[in-house]
């Protein structure tokens, strides 16, 4: 069952009262929807939110600070993607099953993210240089963990159920997501980019296949 994608923005983000930094990041999000982190400007987010540009310089000192809050509020949108999928998916019996289907709906949910948002997704891992050790504060899902934190639990939870063996768990994320986020990299910028949603789901699911038998 495909798991539901976040509720685009409804019309133009005009700052009324309150929370003017939640505003602006409303409208920056809009904007990294439509056009990846390229397309956030603190020009263009305080015009939709209907303010000045200086009003910005509180909460966000410069377009870096920005893309990295936009950066940290999508990389939660993935979380919450992965996490709907898990939660999409029909009921397990067993424990290995559960661990199993855990594991599979964290792939399943980021690759299906980046397909259906590939601005978010793009946006996500769009660090600026001097935002590199910024604090990973707010890129966590419902549950409190971000994607990278969703994959390590599902990798634990195999080796809790004897799917995945103790010697082998150490590192297993960092294969696991470069492989995983490398297709989902070729189906939204690469050479794979011709192919169909439904095409990118079946590799990912082969991806997801191999790394199951290799890790």
């Amino acid at each position: 069952m495909p798991a539901p994608t976040a509720e685009p923005p409804r019309g133009r983000t005009t700052y009324r009262h309150g929370n003017l930094r939640g505003a602006l990041l409303d409208a920056a999000l809009e904007l990294a929807r439509e056009g990846g982190p390229d397309a956030v400007s603190l020009r263009e987010v305080t015009r939709r939110a209907g303010v000045s540009p200086n009003a910005a310089y509180r909460h966000f000192t410069h377009r870096g600070a920005l893309v990295h809050a936009v950066s940290q509020a999508a990389m939660a949108h993935v979380a919450r993607a992965m996490e709907a999928e898990f939660e999409a998916a029909p009921p397990a019996g067993e424990p290995a099953a559960r661990a199993r289907a855990r594991f599979r709906a964290v792939g399943t949910g980021y690759i299906r993210f980046a397909v259906t948002e590939p601005g978010w997704f793009r946006t996500a891992f769009h660090v600026p240089a001097d935002m590199v050790h910024a604090a990973d504060t707010t890129a966590a899902g419902e549950g409190g963990l971000t994607p990278f934190e969703l994959l390590g639990a599902a990798l634990d939870g195999l080796v809790e159920v004897g799917a995945l063996p103790a010697e082998r768990r150490p590192g297993a994320e960092f294969l696991a997501w470069s492989a995983v986020h490398g297709l989902a990299t070729l189906v939204i910028d690469g050479p794979l980019r011709g192919v169909t949603p439904e095409q990118a789901h079946d590799a990912g699911q082969d991806v997801i296949t191999m790394l199951e038998r290799g890790i």
